[in-house]
């Protein structure tokens, strides 16, 4: 099995697992019962975990070298926190086992990055290549999770089905995860030299450039703006009578086109600068949601705005990962990758999901939480205007 192969296979898996949590979480807790405001909190505890778990993890990973080792655990850990949720049914106990959860999933990605960016010496060509077959991963779970909730929502009374449709939730969770622990098995530790080991250069200074802080700050006001969408847009097309399927459909598309700009990044970024990329990722990603508050009752449209997820994560991640892969030196990978992974997709992960379920409402404040979404998006664009050209 190559070395593409089996990095790709860990990338299938672990987006795999987040086709179904993204889109169908609030689906699955909404059959447990809960409120709109309860699922913000719950989805704010759940990411708030990012905020210091993958720091903590990174800088074991870049003390010791053993980012193979930490991704495995991470993988099993995850996995048998994700198999609780067969027995819970309250609140605080739910909200306990997917911030568990959470905990040790976080510690997989920044690892494999680094792993991954490290083993293909950084080309951003393959890099795309390989990260694409996450998208394919998120794709497959979230299709097939659709055609489920499809086919309970046609089996009789609405409980029964929220009902069933919960126990299926978490039996696909746990086979992703599963095969995710063992596709880590597959890849081979990278033997990293002694003296990089042993290099613990001090990060501050480069927290503290100009330019790190206002990629940084544009990050988080960008996952903000994700909040109504990974929070609610499943329950949000259930209440525009989109059938169960639609669901699945509509996210694909927009994976789809992500997929084409992870094949084809490495053009983009030899015509265009990180710094234009980035700006234009973000003001798209404003126009996404501001025609999602206003037009999602047509198909045509909403499809449309599913495309320019292919600006909105695809091009902005693939920029991102560029930025941070260059910013950082070879011993301070780990923690430049925790500290953007658990500062944007935490800090700014949180707010948006406690900001959504607020605003939310069971559904009656859908345009108002989508039009704010829009509101951050376009802040974090324009603060991205003054990053610095000249170290870019």
């Amino acid at each position: 099995m190559s070395l593409f192969t089996r990095l790709s296979s860990s990338y299938f898996f672990y987006f795999a697992i987040l086709g179904l949590i993204s889109p169908y979480l609030s689906v699955f807790l909404d059959g447990k019962g809960f409120t709109s405001l309860e699922l913000g909190e719950i989805f704010a505890i759940l990411t708030a975990t990012k905020i210091i778990a993958p720091s903590l993890w990174a800088i074991l990973a870049d003390k010791t070298g053993q980012q193979l080792l930490i991704i495995r655990l991470g993988a099993l850990f995850a996995l048998l926190s994700f198999m609780l949720l067969f027995w819970l049914n309250s609140y605080w106990l739910i909200s306990f086992c997917l911030a568990l959860f959470s905990l040790f999933w976080t510690a997989i990605l920044p690892q494999l990055e680094v792993l991954t960016l490290n083993s293909i010496r950084r080309s951003s060509k393959i890099y795309a290549r390989i990260r694409l077959w996450g998208s394919l991963g998120f794709i497959v779970l979230a299709i097939f999770a659709g055609q489920i909730m499809a086919f309970y929502q046609e089996q009789g009374l609405a409980s029964v089905s929220n009902s069933s449709f919960t126990k299926a939730f978490v039996v696909m969770g746990c086979v992703v995860l599963f095969l995710l622990l063992l596709s880590t098995f597959t890849i081979k530790p990278r033997h990293v030299p002694s003296a990089v080991k042993k290099q613990t250069a001090s990060i501050k200074n480069k927290l503290l450039e100009l330019r790190f802080m206002i990629f940084f700050i544009a990050g988080i006001l960008l996952q903000i703006s994700f909040g109504p969408f990974y929070g609610f847009f499943a329950l949000f097309l259930r209440d525009l009578d989109y059938p169960g399927f639609a669901v699945g459909l509509f996210i694909s598309l927009g994976v789809l086109a992500e997929i084409l700009v992870f094949i084809f990044v490495s053009s983009f970024l030899k015509y265009f600068s990180l710094k234009s990329l980035l700006i234009f990722s973000l003001a798209v990603t404003a126009l996404r949601w501001l025609l999602v508050a206003l037009y999602a009752e047509s198909a045509w449209l909403l499809a449309f705005t599913q495309l320019i997820h292919a600006a909105s994560f695809a091009l902005f991640h693939s920029a991102s990962m560029i930025f941070i892969s260059s910013h950082f030196s070879a011993c301070q990978q780990s923690r430049g990758q925790a500290i953007y992974l658990g500062g944007v997709y935490g800090v700014g992960g949180a707010i948006g999901a406690y900001l959504a379920g607020a605003l939310w409402l069971d559904g009656l404040g859908a345009t108002t939480a989508f039009l704010t979404a829009s509101v951050a998006a376009l802040l974090a664009a324009l603060l991205m205007i003054f990053l610095p050209k000249e170290n870019i």
